[in-house]
């Protein structure tokens, strides 16, 4: 490994060591569950059965059942009185006594239209159930096992689901929403359906819980189909750890992470390229709108996204490797196809800064509107991708984004618990973005995002199509016709460092302490409050300062070295407004860095004559400057490992300290009075005097 390479690793090693302690308090925020193993794969997607339901759930008032039947087409109509009075003779009035009563794979459940609070699933644990032994989540909750579910499964659930096969749940009404099972904020999750390979939701609505509404966890086989989840503190539909999984055309919203999340879907693509067999999990026909976040997974791996709208979410999609505990991470091989994603603009944190988000969840406003991040992103952005590999995002349409497009970071391991040192770098890596409809609509109307692409600038194989608009940094490597295909590919071990801390800040978000990063503009900062804005106010106030004494000390005869200084000075200011306007990408950044790049060249070789050293150490500072300006604004240089942002900034404290001490040393001024010339020695004894010999 070469000495850039090594340097470059033990710098990322540090940065992570520093981003871990900021990222602790929300990263302990994330889905917590027992240590589970991902499906050995051998299960397949459940069909839909259409005979005869095995078991019916109905409510008894049949004037209720009348009204909201009255509108049905006549033969749905009196298909649903035909199963209310079956259901009246031999039927269960809550939905947990049909589940209880499966006794076999294979069995359909069905729902009939009506308000279904599960009353007896509703009162608080008693006897060994409220002193049961385990774990307790960040949020409080418990981190219960399998074992303990299945002795306690009100605890966290208005409906367990346990080890049952093949089941399939269906509402028989008009709409999903003729059927509706509410948690009234009493339990973590609506529907949990654990170890349940096969089973099959259809056509009703759950809401209303301090977790989720339709959780599946650790299924080999399951399907999600015209289901509304909505008004959760953090997920609508949430699957873990499963696989031959397919959402379609469900729906959801008002939730505090995310409508749809398939985390940690099984890693079976791990190891290979763009070209897969299989995906784990497919989504489908649905759309996420009004979230925190419309889609995201941890560890989403593997996961077919295609043909969905994501909308007026703070953010349209999201896939990471930032929270520990998740197998198959770091997250790998999602592909996202013809989705609309637009518009995720909305703000909800200040929610949070008002305290409405500290209030029970009852008392919210979730009904009303309100959402509760639970975690820290930036809002106003299309795709995020926090650390992923090998993820394609092809012929999609993103518009109306009032940050970016796509957002690319990359996560150190140690986010994740990992400390190896050969796996820091393990993310960002060859995510293709390619063929997508960027700042138009599907009709072909503008609707532009400020920003087409953010990129901290790690990773390698990373490509974009050639047509992006207005990106950060200006120029990227671009994607070939083929998948794999990259021009001017980079490869880099560490993020450009002013992204870097701006990641560091914002991430240090904590919904329960009411914590909004100040420096942050994710939360509103503006202007000097922003982190970036003041790194450049600080640096360029010790620049200006010690460049214009060293040329006051040094310099000040010669006008070159003024125009020199002047024009240092200007770059400095611009390089500050530039960081005013970083949600809109310009040329001041790059600017900044020419004309400040020019002022140090010019003094290097102005100082050569006097302070060689020093003057070569001045000189390797603006060809160091000029060179990051090259690679910002014209082409990201693809055989470095590091960005010359990195060796700039650690020469340039070198460069203050030195110039300070050649500032301040005095010396001789030549405009001074004459040295005295020493009286010559008087002659030795007997030798002619200079008088004599001149008289001779």
């Amino acid at each position: 490994m070469s000495w850039t390479r090594r340097f470059a690793l033990a710098l990322s090693v540090v940065l992570a060591a520093l981003a871990a302690a900021l990222l602790t308090a929300p990263a302990a925020q994330a889905h917590e569950e027992r240590p589970v193993t991902l499906p050995d794969g051998t299960g397949s997607v459940p069909t839909l059965r259409t005979g005869e339901p095995d078991l019916l759930v109905c409510k008894s008032d049949r004037a209720d059942f009348a009204r909201r039947t009255a509108g049905f087409p006549a033969d749905l109509r009196a298909r649903n009185l035909a199963l209310y009075e079956r259901c009246q003779r031999q039927g269960y009035r809550h939905l947990q006594q049909a589940v209880d009563a499966v006794d076999r794979p294979g069995m359909t459940i069905a729902i009939l239209p009506g308000l279904y609070e599960e009353e007896p699933s509703l009162p608080a644990p008693t006897g060994a159930c409220a002193t049961l032994k385990a774990p307790r989540s960040a949020l409080g909750y418990q981190i219960l096992s399998y074992a303990q579910q299945a002795q306690c499964p009100h605890n966290q659930n208005l409906v367990a689901i346990l080890g049952k096969k093949n089941l399939q749940i269906e509402g028989t009404g008009a709409s999903r929403l003729d059927v509706v099972i509410d948690a009234k904020y009493t339990k973590l999750n609506a529907i949990r359906a654990d170890k349940s390979d096969g089973v099959y939701f259809r056509n009703f609505t759950a809401q209303r819980t301090t977790f989720n509404s339709l959780y599946v966890l650790a299924a080999d086989g399951f399907v999600i189909d015209d289901v509304l989840t909505r008004w959760n503190d953090e997920y609508g539909f949430l699957t873990f750890a499963s696989d031959h999984g397919l959402y379609k055309n469900c729906e959801s919203y008002g939730n505090g992470d995310s409508g749809i999340y398939p985390g940690s879907a099984s890693n079976i693509n791990n190891g290979r390229g763009y070209d897969v067999p299989r995906y784990s999990i497919e989504i489908t026909g649905c759309r996420s709108h009004h979230n925190m976040v419309g889609y995201s997974g941890t560890a989403g791996d593997s996961v077919y996204v295609h043909d969905n709208e994501l909308d007026h979410n703070m953010g349209g999609a999201s896939m990471d490797s930032a929270f520990p505990g998740h197998p198959g991470l770091p997250q790998n091989h999602a592909r996202f196809e013809r989705n609309l994603i637009h518009d995720n603009n909305q703000n909800y944190y200040p929610h949070v800064a008002d305290g409405t988000c500290a209030r029970p969840p009852v008392e919210r406003g979730y009904e009303q509107g309100v959402v509760c991040p639970q975690i820290s992103m930036p809002p106003g952005t299309g795709i995020i991708t926090a650390g992923g590999n090998w993820n394609l995002y092809e012929n999609n349409w993103i518009y109306g984004h009032q940050r970016a497009a796509f957002f690319l970071s990359a996560v150190p391991a140690f986010i994740r618990g990992e400390s190896a040192w050969g796996k820091q770098t393990d993310t960002s890596h060859h995510n293709r973005y390619a063929g997508n409809h960027l700042g138009t609509d599907r009709a072909g109307h503008p609707r532009p995002n400020r920003t087409d692409v953010w990129w901290d600038g790690q990773g390698g194989g990373n490509c974009w199509q050639p047509d992006t608009g207005p990106s950060t940094p200006r120029s990227l490597p671009a994607c070939g016709s083929r998948r794999g295909d990259v021009t001017g590919a980079t490869d880099r071990l560490v993020g450009e460092p002013v992204k870097l801390a701006q990641l560091l800040v914002c991430a240090n978000y904590n919904v329960q302490a009411r914590r909004l990063p100040a420096g942050c503009d994710w939360y509103g900062a503006r202007g000097i409050q922003r982190v970036e804005t003041q790194l450049a106010l600080g640096t360029a106030a010790v620049l200006a300062l010690v460049g214009t004494t060293l040329w006051w000390r040094r310099l000040r005869h010669s006008r070159l070295a003024g125009a020199a200084t002047l024009l240092g000075l200007a770059g400095l200011a611009l390089d500050v407004a530039g960081s005013t306007l970083a949600l809109t990408p310009t040329a001041l950044p790059a600017l900044a860095l020419l004309l400040t790049g020019l002022w140090w060249t010019t003094l290097g070789l102005l100082l050569r004559p006097h302070r060689r050293a020093f003057a070569w150490t001045t000189l390797a500072l603006g060809a160091l400057t000029l060179l990051d300006a090259f690679d910002k604004a014209v082409l990201m240089i693809p055989w470095i490992p590091i960005s010359p942002a990195w060796v700039r900034g650690l020469l340039g404290v070198v460069w203050v300290l030195w110039a300070v001490v050649v500032a301040g040393t005095r010396r001789p001024d030549p405009s001074g009075p004459p040295t005295p010339t020493p009286a010559p020695a008087p002659p030795a004894p007997g030798a002619p005097s200079a008088s004599a010999g001149g008289a001779a």
